[in-house]
This record gives structure tokens, C-alpha cells and sequence, in this order.
């Protein structure tokens, strides 16, 4: 029978550190990134009144899909 060996790597044996564990430059990759201003113009959404008209064909489903569970909670206490 073998004894069970560690999951995490030895830390003398890991390549890349320095003594007193730090790393080298370089071995690493930077942090975040620096690609936040090169973000291109936001494309143009459409007109408003197409998104109107799609507000008040969802509002409509919905009025419609809720007088009818009432329709049937009422149906169901008769």
C-alpha cells in the first residue's frame, strides 16, 4: 500500500519562484486589461417607435394572459 501524496506541488520544487517565494518578471500576466478606451461607437438601437410598438405588444400578452388565470381562479370558485 502506498501512502496518499499531497495535491498541491512542492513548493521547492516550483518552477519559477525566487527564493522567498516571489516570481520572477515576466512570468506572470498582467492583472487586467488595458483595452478599455478602444471600445468602438454603439450601433444605432432603431427608432423609438419600433420599441414603443414592442412595449405594448408585450403589455397587451401579459393583460391578456393574466385576465385569463383570473378568469379561471374565478371559474374555479364558482
Amino acid at each position: 500500500m502506498s501512502t496518499p501524496t499531497s495535491p498541491d506541488p512542492d513548493p521547492a520544487n516550483t518552477p519559477g519562484l525566487e527564493p522567498g517565494g516571489s516570481v520572477t518578471p515576466g512570468d506572470t500576466p498582467p492583472g487586467e486589461s488595458s483595452t478599455s478606451g478602444a471600445v468602438p461607437q454603439q450601433p444605432d438601437t432603431g427608432s423609438r417607435g419600433a420599441s414603443w410598438a414592442a412595449y405594448i405588444v408585450i403589455g397587451v400578452v401579459v393583460v391578456f394572459v393574466a385576465l385569463f388565470f383570473v378568469g379561471y381562479a374565478i371559474g374555479l370558485a364558482d
